[in-house]
């Protein structure tokens, strides 16, 4: 788990910031302003959450046995960036407007990550 969770971490780390120069150099000109701030935001959230994929993959190269909270929290980022963030890069190319709705369920995603890292910070030896 720790070598996946750290390879994911950090091609979507790197991908988050080529997603954000392309949208501050390619894309002003050709999205409108409300549609830019949306993937603006899919990219933020997307480094937020490969960083703390990465403190993940951390956390799990220090335990002896790998907490189940730590596993789940690395696979609830990984779905939560490709909901929340996905939803939002192909809201703003596409004007979909019921993409919109599958955001949430991301943002879900990224609070049981945050919650099982919690638990896992709790149990932590």
């Amino acid at each position: 788990m720790v070598r996946l969770f750290m390879v994911i971490a950090a091609i979507l780390a790197g991908l988050s910031v080529a997603i954000g120069a392309f949208s501050a150099h390619a894309l002003k000109d050709r999205l409108s302003a409300q549609a830019l701030t949306i993937f603006e935001t899919g990219a933020r959230y997307q480094m937020y959450h490969a960083l703390a994929l990465l403190l993940v993959a951390v956390l799990l190269s220090r335990a002896g046995e790998p907490p189940t909270s730590l596993v789940v929290a690395g696979f609830a980022f990984i779905a939560g960036i490709a909901l929340f963030s996905g939803s939002l890069y192909t809201l703003s190319f596409t004007g979909i407007s019921w993409l919109g709705a599958i955001a949430p369920i991301g943002g879900v995603a990224f609070m049981i990550g945050w919650a099982c890292l919690a638990v896992a910070g709790w149990n932590f030896k």
